[in-house]
């Protein structure tokens, strides 16, 4: 135990080497570090089931888990995948990009455990990264909270995803972290046994509440609030472009210019272009994000049109 803050330090600089060169997601595998040294400390993977969403929190997890020596290949031609792989490690128990498939995948493999009499295996999902507002996470929610099964969800809230969180849930989830929550709490509801929130950074106390949830039977939900970017300033101060940010200066965090060469537009970016030209000649196109204004390139459009009228008045504009 005396030797796991050594380990985070450690953990979260190598991860800070190797994405300063090899390039990579840096803000959401950093603000992990503590959470996932401890639940490594306290669990028993590969036999318990550990799955992480959206994948790349999970720079730190593969780490850990003998893939150090060629973390430096990570998302490179024939290295390592950038994400949890099934194929690459008998520790990644599903693969996980974007998004929000982790809640239904860790139910399955519980309820499968159930089945064959496996009654000592843990089954944890890690969801964090403004995945939780999804679709799929919900309906795996609305289906674990009637079932007995022993799932203990990791809610990882940084209250950004890509770019900053919205929507009610977002609204709900900052109301709960301030106090001024209703008093039902909406995982409760759902029939989850609630804690937290706590202090994701604090490595104590991760343990010792993930050691007490081991023993609570049921669908738990942990609620633990870490800062995207920890460990590196720049990252903690500017957490959308330090997401995914390209080489930069280990010791500073400073971002390496690129070539002065002329370099060509990235794809989305051709899009976003385009779709504000098309939008300025013609009133009736919405743009709808994919969670991430920045990472489709819609970021245009709401800078450009930021004003959109209310859906009544499209309707009516159409018919």
């Amino acid at each position: 135990m005396d030797q796991l803050p050594q380990l985070v330090q450690e953990l979260r600089v190598f991860i800070i080497d190797i994405v300063a060169t090899k390039e990579g997601h840096l803000g959401a595998s950093l603000g992990v570090v503590e959470l996932t040294v401890a639940l490594h400390y306290v669990f028993n993977a590969p036999e318990d089931k550990l799955i992480w969403d959206v994948g790349h929190q999970a720079y730190g997890h593969k780490i850990l888990t003998g893939r150090k020596e060629i973390f430096e290949t990570n998302r490179q031609l024939n290295g390592i995948s950038g994400f949890p792989k099934m194929a690459e490690s008998e520790y990644d128990a599903f693969g996980t990009g974007h998004s929000s498939t982790s809640i239904s995948a860790i139910l399955g493999m519980a309820l499968a455990s159930k089945l064959k009499g496996e009654k000592d295996r843990q089954h944890i999902a890690i969801i964090g990264d403004a995945s939780i507002a999804s679709g799929m996470a919900f309906e795996g929610l609305n289906h674990a909270g009637v079932t007995d099964t022993n799932i203990l969800i990791i809610l990882n809230d940084n209250a950004i995803g890509i770019d900053p969180s919205v929507g009610a849930l977002k609204k709900y989830l900052t109301n709960v972290k301030k106090g001024t929550a209703k008093d039902e709490n909406i995982f409760e509801c759902l029939n989850f046994n609630y804690s937290g929130p706590v202090d994701g950074h604090d490595l104590h106390m991760l343990i010792n509440e993930l050691e007490r949830l081991k023993s609570v039977s049921g669908p738990k939900l942990l609620h633990v609030i870490t800062t995207k970017g920890r460990g590196l300033k720049k990252a903690e101060e500017n957490q959308v472009t330090y997401h995914a940010p390209g080489k930069f200066d280990k010791r500073t965090g400073e971002l390496i210019k690129k070539s002065d060469q002329p370099q060509p537009l990235k794809f989305q970016d051709v899009f976003g272009y385009t779709l504000v030209e098309l939008a300025q000649k013609n009133e009736k196109i919405v743009g709808i994000t994919p969670a991430m204004p920045t990472g489709s390139s819609l970021k245009y459009m709401m800078e450009t049109i930021p004003n959109v009228p209310s859906m009544w008045e499209l309707l009516s504009n159409m018919l």
